[in-house]
């Protein structure tokens, strides 16, 4: 009966590629990740603020674009009433860097961290009390 054998060999092999599968998995699943963001750059967010939903129109010569971006500030301490945020500085400095965007280079991966950094560069720069340590995009849309 040499049927036999070779179903018998068939399923020998299935089953050793199951395990060989089933390894690979087991070893993706459990392998470490790199992390987002270092517990270092975590540890320094002790509060966000949020703001309120920006619209603007990009910087497009030939068509028009809109911005809606939806943004979150990450803060090295709480805010107490005493040490309010200054909200129409923080708007106002986030405007100043939204509107000198292009469509183009918002809609690549690359374009929107380059644009937090720059966000955050600006509200260090004009208002280094407020303790900004991360810029948080809860939403984003351009609109052609």
């Amino acid at each position: 009966m040499p049927g036999r054998g070779g179903l018998r060999a068939g399923r020998i092999i299935l089953l050793f590629l199951c395990l060989v599968t089933a390894a690979a998995l087991a070893g993706w699943f459990l392998s470490p990740r790199p992390a987002a963001k270092s517990a270092a750059e975590s540890a320094k967010v002790k509060a966000t603020f949020h703001l309120d939903t920006f619209v603007i129109n990009l910087l497009e010569p030939e068509e028009k674009a809109y911005l809606r971006v939806g943004i979150d500030l990450g803060l090295d301490r709480e805010q107490s009433k005493e040490s309010a945020v200054p909200v129409a500085q923080v708007r106002d400095t986030v405007i100043e860097v939204l509107a000198a965007c292009r469509a183009e280079e918002l809609l690549a991966p690359e374009g929107k961290r380059k644009l937090k950094e720059r966000i955050l560069s600006a509200l260090r720069q004009r208002i280094p009390e407020l303790g900004v340590e991360e810029v948080y995009f809860t939403e984003f849309l351009i609109q052609r």
